[in-house]
């Protein structure tokens, strides 16, 4: 098994900016974005010290699978993830992307993650024990954790700054920040993508609790002069995703999962809090994983590929 790879160092290309996973460069091809999928992982917005060995090469190979399934719902923003088919100062760095890089149609991303809940977990869950809502929204009494919501619904959250805390906000404050009809427009959308992606995960002894989408506007093809509007950034991975595992879903409890929870749990259990991401005690040297804990999670997330395919899956 490979290291990970937690930084690129493209020198020859110009970086834009440096992620929570991903490093996003530009390329000598107009209106095209190079993004790289590193091994890096964040848990409660927090970038820890240590990668997952061949993560960035998994989350890519689930996400080029759902382009592939969903594009005929809505358009995506990638070109190819051939590094042979990539501009030429590219290929010259086959060893660090190849696997873990897509060629992207630079696009002005919304500002709004429609994240759609089919299930209540998560912040979701927290909110609904002290309020009986989700987002704000009513929610009907003695609802259980993890159980199925009466109907999957989009809680939309900023998207804070790196090193800052998504908020989770109203449909109503979203359609004040981007517009109702664009905001109403893409909603509906991503209940869409999740309704289409539930039901095939269902398929293959998954429950897709919840998922997060982002999408950006570009030129529309048919009308200049208007935006259409893609599917951008990654899609469906368990970095953006709860997956459950159909057969071991018992309402009433948190569930075993196939994502990051199995991270979040772990570092809550060594003294995680909010106020301490510089690291434990506050030390600014920020927060590292156990061994064990970085194969559980690398194991989980080949799990889920291989379920979701139906194959074996290798990095």
């Amino acid at each position: 098994m490979s290291s990970a790879l937690v930084t690129t160092n493209l020198q020859d290309l110009t970086l834009i900016s440096r992620g929570k996973v991903r490093d996003v460069y530009h390329t000598s091809s107009e209106g095209l974005l190079l993004f790289v999928a590193t091994d890096r992982i964040s848990v409660f917005d927090v970038i820890l010290k240590d990668g997952i060995p061949d993560k960035g090469k998994i989350l890519t190979r689930i996400s080029l699978f759902w382009f592939e399934k969903l594009k005929d719902i809505v358009p995506n923003h990638l070109v190819t993830a051939d590094i042979d088919e990539m501009p030429e100062e590219v290929r010259k760095y086959r060893d660090q992307l190849d696997g873990r890089s897509m060629l992207v149609r630079k696009a002005k991303v919304i500002p709004i993650e429609f994240i759609v809940r089919g299930y209540l977990t998560g912040s979701a869950w927290a909110e609904y024990k002290k309020t009986g809502t989700m987002h704000g929204m009513p929610l009907p009494d003695g609802m259980v954790e993890s159980q199925r919501l009466p109907q999957p619904s989009v809680t939309p959250s900023t998207k804070a700054e790196q090193g800052a805390h998504d908020e989770n906000i109203s449909p109503e404050r979203a359609g004040q920040l981007i517009g109702s009809e664009l905001y109403s427009r893409v909603a509906a959308l991503a209940l869409r993508l999740y309704s289409t992606a539930a039901e095939y995960a269902h398929s293959h002894g998954l429950i897709l609790a919840d998922t997060k989408f982002e999408f950006g506007l570009v030129p529309s093809t048919k009308d200049i002069s208007e935006d259409e509007v893609i599917l951008v950034d990654e899609v469906l991975t368990p970095d953006s995703s709860r997956y459950w595992p159909l057969d071991q879903y018992v309402p009433g409890k948190p569930q075993p999962s196939f994502d990051k929870q199995y991270v979040r749990d772990w570092l809550v259990s060594v003294g995680y809090r909010k106020g301490l991401e510089s690291g434990p005690g506050g030390n600014g040297e920020g927060w590292g994983i156990d061994e064990t804990v970085i194969q559980g999670t690398r194991r989980r997330y080949l799990e889920a590929e291989a379920m979701l395919k139906t194959e074996s899956a290798e990095a």
